[in-house]
């Protein structure tokens, strides 16, 4: 018979062979965009192995973030998913964190082909688009307006106890920080971004929740799934049209 002692270590090693021979865990991306007859199998948020293969049909697209890239599937075909996804590091370089709160850009972007123009940043608040709004940093926020051909004023209001701040944009100005020291925002509350009424006569109002991410997402697909988990539709949409931009180029 073995010795306790003996025992033990054929444990140990034992343990330590099915360590050793147990798989790497698989990579998965997550689906980004998606569209035509399949999109019920494949919908926005759904995890799909790198290893797997997707078969498409006639009139779909179906857009994942992978760990390695941006992979954009249209049918009709088979496709495998950790196979030919485009890098797009560099791109998502400048929605990381430390970026973010460097880049101040003026300009506006246009959507998918004649679209209405979209925010040329992911962090910053569209004044006329209501929504979740999941940002890094809630002690430094830049709003943004689509239109900025004049002078403007908007006023932020939050919704439990009616404080609020009017922000000035001066003609030609798209981006305004928004002043922490005179107006504060908290993670989970609800405010209500008012404008100058519109032709129509009718004013804007864009209701928007606020949402501080806990930690910095180093790679698309990661940041792509805290947006959906916290429901920050709009930038979602705004990082796929971004990365599937970089597989284009």
């Amino acid at each position: 018979m073995f010795s306790d002692k003996i025992k033990a270590r054929m444990g140990a090693l034992a343990l330590a062979g099915a360590v050793l021979a147990a798989p790497a865990m698989a990579s998965a991306g997550v689906v980004v965009k998606s569209s035509g007859p399949s999109s019920g199998t494949y919908p926005v948020g759904k995890k799909v192995a790198d290893s797997s293969s997707i078969t498409l049909r006639a009139g779909d697209r179906i857009t994942v973030l992978t760990d390695d890239g941006t992979k954009v599937m249209q049918g009709p075909g088979t496709f495998r998913v950790g196979e030919g996804a485009t890098r797009t590091r560099a791109r998502f370089s400048n929605l990381t964190r430390q970026n973010a709160a460097r880049r101040v850009r003026t300009g506006a972007v246009r959507g998918t082909g004649e679209g209405p123009v979209r925010s040329p940043n992911l962090w910053y608040v569209n004044v006329a688009a209501s929504g979740t709004m999941c940002l890094y940093d809630l002690a430094s926020v830049r709003l943004w307006r689509p239109d900025a051909t004049s002078g403007q004023t908007f006023t932020v209001t939050e919704a439990s106890t009616n404080s609020s701040l009017d922000v000035e944009f001066v003609e030609t100005e798209a981006v305004r920080s928004l002043d922490p020291e005179n107006f504060s925002l908290t993670s989970g509350s609800s405010y209500t971004i008012s404008g100058p009424a519109g032709e129509d006569g009718t004013p804007s109002n864009a209701n928007v929740t606020f949402v501080a991410l806990s930690e910095d997402y180093d790679a698309p697909d990661a940041l792509a799934e805290a947006l959906i988990a916290n429901g920050c539709t709009t930038q979602l949409e705004l990082l796929a049209d971004t990365m599937e931009a970089s597989v284009r180029r």
